[in-house]
């Protein structure tokens, strides 16, 4: 008797349980729409710098069109090393401990398969960004959420992160300046964490994308704490600070034993990051702090602007004190952040984010970014207001 043959499916069962982007659907559905003004795109308004864009079609014009070194031109390392140390007080080796990446979305992806086995957990604060439970989950490891409240600026306390701890927990991942909320922590916030971290003998996953934009206070890495750079996976890239999304180009960086086993995944995944692109990202280092002040100032003022305006039209909003995003919350409307962010769309034609696709504590909330000129801001807020208005009971 022959045994039949069992169908296999097409598609694994990790891909299959991961849900689409949560932020593409409403970008999806503006798309088809006329008039519409954007708050939900989580990418500067500005133009990449003259000088960047200049580097990199010189470098062309030269001849370097060819693979670089796996982890990245050295001069550009070095250039990193150099800038985390002046910026940050946080120094890197450009030849063990940092790696380019394409963006920093490569960086969180090889950090977590690098240091994740099956069936470990990490710990995400939450709202967070969306792609970190769906990495960790194709990594076959296990996410678990951490909801920050409103009432602490959506901070992460030493309680919270202890009471989320089990003995499979492997790492945690942090945000900070945070996306959505914009919350930021200072020194004296991330100091009781050490503790926790210590204690269960974690690894930090730390995403410092957004360490530039920060507004009110200088950034502080949380591998600069005592102890924890050789615990600290330290992300970030350029798309944020030196407005340069399209370019794909972030760096990641560690202790050397991690870094050389991001490498090995980044080597067979990637090879190298884009030729042109490191080097514009060179010159942005060397000469780009004008303009990213410049577009801090900028940023700063949009986000008094429309986190002011926001009140006024009964929308209550923490100040954020770094990145480009206001998160009000919407919870005296009394609809949820779908219902809100779709109604808003389809009759005031203004895109904003459901706070919910950003995890636990996200729902009653919506996130709008501030990354776009001030005569969309008010037109914005204005048919914000016109909505809030016709749905208030």
């Amino acid at each position: 008797m022959t045994t039949p043959i069992r169908k296999k499916g097409r598609l694994s069962d990790a891909v299959q349980n991961i849900q689409p982007s949560g932020i593409r659907r409403f970008f999806d559905m503006a798309s088809t729409m006329d008039n519409v003004i954007s708050l939900g795109v989580g990418e500067p308004d500005f133009v990449t710098p003259w000088k960047v864009r200049e580097a990199s079609i010189d470098s062309m014009e030269r001849g370097y069109t060819a693979y670089t070194a796996n982890p990245g031109i050295y001069e550009l390392r070095e250039a990193i090393s150099s800038y985390l140390d002046n910026q940050f007080s946080t120094p890197y080796d450009p030849e063990t401990e940092i790696i380019v990446t394409v963006g920093a979305s490569e960086a969180i992806d090889i950090a977590i398969r690098s240091t994740v086995n099956p069936g470990e957990e990490v710990v995400i604060i939450e709202p967070g960004f969306v792609s970190y439970a769906p990495i960790v989950s194709l990594a076959g490891g296990k996410p678990v959420s951490i909801g920050t409240k409103k009432e602490n600026e959506f901070k992460v306390t030493k309680e919270e992160l202890e009471a989320a701890i089990t003995p499979n927990t492997k790492a945690v991942m942090l945000c900070f300046p945070n996306n959505p909320t914009g919350a930021v922590m200072t020194k004296e916030d991330l100091d009781p964490l050490v503790e926790v971290i210590e204690k269960h003998d974690l690894l930090v996953l730390s995403d410092e994308i957004y360490a530039e934009l920060s507004y009110d206070q200088k950034h502080y890495s949380f591998a600069r704490l005592p102890g924890m750079k050789e615990r600290t996976i330290l992300i970030s890239g350029f798309s944020k600070a030196f407005a340069m999304t399209g370019w794909r180009l972030g760096f990641v960086c560690a202790p050397a034993d991690i870094t050389a086993a991001m490498l090995k995944i980044h080597q067979y995944g990637m090879m190298c990051a884009s030729t042109p692109a490191q080097y514009g990202a060179l010159e942005a280092l060397r000469s780009g702090r004008d303009d990213v002040e410049r577009m801090v100032t900028s940023y700063k003022q949009r986000r008094n602007y429309i986190v002011k305006s926001f009140a006024e039209i009964g929308l209550p909003c923490h100040v954020p004190g770094g990145a480009f995003y206001a998160f009000p919350s919407i919870e005296d409307t009394g609809m949820s952040s779908d219902a809100f962010a779709e109604g808003l769309l389809q009759e005031e034609r203004v895109a904003v984010v459901p706070g919910n696709v950003f995890g636990e504590g996200g729902e009653g909330h919506i996130r709008c970014s501030y990354a776009t000129s001030m005569e969309s801001l008010e037109t914005a807020v204005q048919r914000i207001g016109r909505f809030i208005k016709a749905h208030s009971t």
